[in-house]
């Protein structure tokens, strides 16, 4: 292949991004940043500082933090260099990749906040001070089947305590996602809860504690394979025929949060880890008998598990009622992770905004403000280059004054520019003439309404500072 045919080829490919990602236009960017703008301004209302985590972490800081099914979703890193070279001839020809991974591949994309967010307080203890509230809002990456909602690479918003076992941090969390998600402007959606402890009760009841992992990752798939679904997992993972109705009744539970929880304690009055696990939902709703909640509807779901193995105590999941979506939220506490990092003893908690699904959820329902998709305020126009000249000082005084604003550079006509203020979605725009540099009164139009007047800069300044 000569090279003109090799460029004439490549030129004929068409670039593409990988699936399960995407590129973000300026007007798209402008609705995701009013999305991590209003949560990240409620996180720091209740007190949680911002930090970053690298966007790799080492393989093994991953490896065996999310169970056998989130293990298989993380991205892994190829070594730089001959990565082969190294690895043993006779592993080479089984052609079974997984006996070689850690050898060819010592670092991952992160799968989440959560683990990067442990490692950083074991290698940071002796700077933070407990009870630690961070907040992070970066990408994660996940090697999942790319579909509606789920993306390969997408943003988290999440916010963690670590040292600190008071349930008035669970209750706050409820009070966040309330909080943050109705200033987005939802009205209807429900925050689920649950504890791992109840869960465990639960294995612990039909004489299965040591399959607690099997049973939580099967119910937790209720609402996408329905009660038969889960059913056939369980029978595949072992559980009898009899195991399954003992499940059932609490699988199904149905009445109030209350009326859940007083059944919840018959079913697991044998189970003192059951029955402490109704006590701290119990706990978490008596906090919330002085709290008022502006949109959000609190649900005890007992099918709810997050199949993610360092959940401890309480669960979280979010799901709007005006869009078919699946979560746009979910945490939990995890008592015991950076103990996996060699720190033991200290308890913590968070919660995550899915922030590609809410920006999904929110485009559906049209609920992003017209604001959001403007980046500048006032456009100013010239005629020629004596106009531009002449806005200059006016430019910087805007600018000085907090105002956006953009000067289109002179040689253009007119029209040109006020399509380019309309394309933008710019609300103003100011014309500078060879009459309004001789007046000192400018043409100032309001591009929505058409309307237009000569004003003074004084009194522009005063209209676009209200």
């Amino acid at each position: 292949m000569t090279l003109f045919s090799y460029l004439c080829r490549m030129a004929s490919i068409k670039p593409s991004t990988p699936k399960g990602t995407r590129d973000f236009s300026p007007a798209e960017m402008a609705k995701r940043n009013y999305i991590f703008d209003t949560i990240k301004s409620v996180f720091r209302k209740y007190g949680y500082q911002q930090i970053e985590t690298p966007a790799m972490e080492n393989l093994s800081t991953l490896m065996g933090k999310y169970g056998e099914e989130g293990d298989k979703l993380i991205f892994k890193i190829l070594n730089s260099g001959d990565y082969l070279s190294k690895v043993n001839p006779q592993k080479l020809t089984t052609h079974n990749s997984q006996l070689i991974t850690g050898e060819i591949s010592e670092k991952a994309l992160r799968y989440d906040l959560t683990v990067p967010f442990a490692r950083y307080v074991v290698m940071h203890q002796n700077d933070i001070t407990l009870p630690f509230k961070r907040f992070q809002v970066q990408p994660v990456w996940r090697a999942d089947r790319p579909q509606k909602g789920r993306y390969r690479e997408f943003y988290q918003c999440d916010a963690d305590v670590v040292g600190s076992n008071s349930l008035l941090n669970e209750a706050e969390f409820i009070l966040i996602y309330d909080e943050a998600l109705s200033n987005l402007g939802l009205t209807d959606f429900t925050i689920k809860i649950n504890n791992r402890k109840i869960l465990s009760g639960i294995a612990e009841v039909i004489g299965k504690p040591d399959q607690i992992i099997d049973l939580t990752v099967a119910i937790d798939k209720l609402d996408k394979i329905g009660l038969d679904g889960v059913i056939k997992e369980l029978n595949e993972k072992g559980f009898t025929d009899n195991d399954i109705e003992k499940l059932k009744p609490v699988i199904l539970l149905e009445g109030s949060n209350a009326e859940k929880l007083e059944s919840l304690r018959k079913a697991l009055k044998h189970s003192e880890v059951g029955l402490k696990g109704c006590d701290e939902i119990d706990e978490i709703f008596a906090y919330h008998e002085h709290f008022k909640l502006q949109k959000a509807t609190v649900e005890l779901d007992i099918t709810l598990a997050r199949g993610l193995n360092y959940y401890t105590g309480a669960i979280f999941e979010v799901k709007t009622n005006e869009a078919a979506m699946g979560s746009i939220g979910g945490g939990g506490r995890y008592d015991d992770l950076t103990g996996m990092f060699g720190l033991k003893g200290l308890t913590g908690v968070g919660i995550s905004f899915g922030a590609d699904r809410i920006y999904d959820v929110l485009e559906e329902l049209k609920l992003f403000p017209e604001a959001a998709n403007q980046t500048t305020k006032v456009l100013i126009c010239c005629f020629d280059k004596a106009g531009e000249t002449y806005s200059l000082s006016f430019l910087q005084e805007l600018r000085g004054r907090n105002i956006s604003t953009e000067l289109y550079p002179a040689g253009a006509k007119i029209k040109k520019q006020l399509d380019y203020a309309n394309n933008k979605n710019i609300p103003y725009t100011i014309v500078i003439g060879s009459d309004e540099m001789e007046s000192g009164l400018l043409t100032f139009k309001n591009m929505q309404t058409g309307e237009q007047e000569k004003l003074s800069t004084e009194m522009i300044v005063a209209m676009l500072s209200e």
